[in-house]
C-alpha cells in the first residue's frame, strides 16, 4: 500500500490534477509487476483509471490478459469499470485502502468482485491504511473546492 499511496500522490501533484488513486499489481511471489495512477485529466481518457493502467501494464509484463496468482492493492475500492476488468483479468486478490460508498464495487454499493453468479471471484481485504488513503482523497477535494470558490482576479 505504501507504493501505491507515493503513486495517488503523483497524481494528485501533477497538473493537470488527477484524483489521487494509486495502484499495484503483485506476482505469486510478491515482486512488483506493475504500478500506476489515476490519468484520466492527464490523458483525457475517462477509463485511465489507477487500476485499469495497473491491470495493462501487469499484463504487458507477463505477456498474457490472465493474471492469475497477482494481487491488485488501491487506495481506494474499485468502481465498477474497475471490477469488472479485475474480475475478467482474473486477478486473485483485491487489498484496498478507502471504502468508496457512492461508488465501490468491491463491497461498499455493489460486489462485484464477489458476486457468485460470475465465473470468477476475488478474494477482498478492505480498509488496509484507510485513513491514510481516505485523508488523501479528502484533502484533495477539499483543496479542490476551495480553489473553485476563488473569484478571478478580473470578477472580484
Amino acid at each position: 500500500m505504501v507504493l501505491a499511496l507515493e503513486d495517488a500522490r503523483t497524481a494528485g501533484e501533477r497538473e493537470p490534477a488527477d484524483v489521487p488513486i494509486g495502484a499495484v499489481v503483485l506476482d505469486e511471489s510478491g515482486a512488483v509487476i506493475a504500478r500506476a495512477a489515476n490519468r484520466r485529466e492527464a490523458d483525457e481518457d475517462p477509463t485511465a483509471h489507477a487500476e485499469i493502467l495497473a491491470l495493462r501494464e501487469a499484463a504487458r509484463a507477463r505477456g498474457r490478459w490472465n493474471l492469475s496468482g497477482c494481487t491488485l492493492v488501491v487506495t481506494l475500492e474499485p468502481c465498477t469499470m474497475c471490477a469488472g476488468a479485475i474480475v475478467l483479468s482474473r486477478v486473485d486478490r483485491v487489498v484496498f485502502g478507502a471504502h468508496d460508498p457512492k461508488a465501490g464495487a468491491a463491497g461498499s454499493l455493489y460486489d462485484l468482485v464477489r458476486e457468485p453468479r460470475l465465473n470468477h471471484r476475488v478474494q477482498l481485504t478492505a480498509g488496509v491504511r484507510e485513513q491514510e488513503c481516505g485523508d488523501l482523497l479528502r484533502e484533495f477535494f477539499r483543496a479542490r473546492r476551495r480553489r473553485s470558490r476563488v473569484l478571478p482576479q478580473n470578477l472580484a
